[in-house]
């Protein structure tokens, strides 16, 4: 049998799993006690799992998450107040199929962010598109994109990510500006799309953090009403995240 113009086809039709695949097949003693169909079976197997690889690596990237969280690593010893309860449900990613909100509030280096990366990258293993994004910078970038044309694009591309992750919301004052540009942002997403917020701020603050009642009220309409809260508490994990102590990872 040639194999080397077999493996070089299998490249050009860009099967690269299956390739690999048989390569392995080749080199295996007692391979040929399989049948052609199991053999065949195995190659199969090999392509659909590289290629799922490769999509996961994608959307991964795609996310720009902050932190390399997964929430088999979360942290349950330290007193912040986790409902182990609400994470485990969310760890299904039927919050994502629903097209609700989680919303994680809480003091600085509690580990809002971590947690928040964790429940995005459990999405992206989930097949699910994400983005994370810091608000004040985010804001940033939609003005720059009115001001070169890009920003119907943006909002249309952040329209079709089944989950946005907003971090740091209400650390500083809203302009006239980004209080509509959310509100745009929040009405695409509408039991259409999921997003999670993370702030320093309880909820019950944030109508007056937005600044202007009738915008406050049409975001925090769309935003709040079907959304998961989980609310953390304590002191800061970074105190114990040093580097001469942490031989862990560090979820703050």
């Amino acid at each position: 049998m040639l194999t080397h113009p077999t493996l070089d086809k299998l490249h050009t039709l860009r099967l690269a799993g299956m390739a690999k695949a048989f390569e392995e097949q080749l080199r295996t003693p007692g391979i040929e006690a399989l049948s052609v169909e199991e053999r065949l079976g195995l190659l199969i197997d090999r392509e659909l799992a590289w290629r799922e690889t490769r999509r996961l690596a994608t959307r991964l990237r795609n996310a720009k998450l902050r932190h390399n969280a997964s929430i088999e690593d979360i942290d349950y010893r330290y007193p912040r107040g986790l409902d182990r309860v609400l994470l485990t449900k969310l760890t299904t990613c039927q919050w994502l199929r629903e097209h609700r909100n989680v919303l994680i509030t809480g003091p600085t280096g509690i580990g809002k962010s971590w947690i928040a990366c964790a429940l995005a990258q459990k999405a992206c293993r989930e097949g699910f598109s994400v983005l994370y994004v810091r608000i004040p910078r985010w804001l940033q970038e939609l003005a720059i994109a009115k001001g070169d044309g890009r920003y119907g694009k943006l909002l249309a591309q952040l329209a079709r990510t089944d989950l946005v992750v907003l971090d740091d919301f209400a650390t500083a004052p809203f302009t006239e500006e980004s209080r509509r540009d959310l509100l745009e942002f929040f009405e695409d997403r509408y039991e259409v799309r999921s997003t999670l917020i993370t702030s320093q701020l309880p909820v019950e603050h944030w109508h007056e953090a937005i600044g202007h009642p009738a915008l406050a009220d049409a975001i925090l309409d769309r935003l709040v009403h079907n959304a998961y809260k989980l609310n953390m508490k304590g002191e800061s994990m970074r105190k114990r995240c040093t580097p001469l102590t942490s031989t862990e990872p560090c979820e703050a």
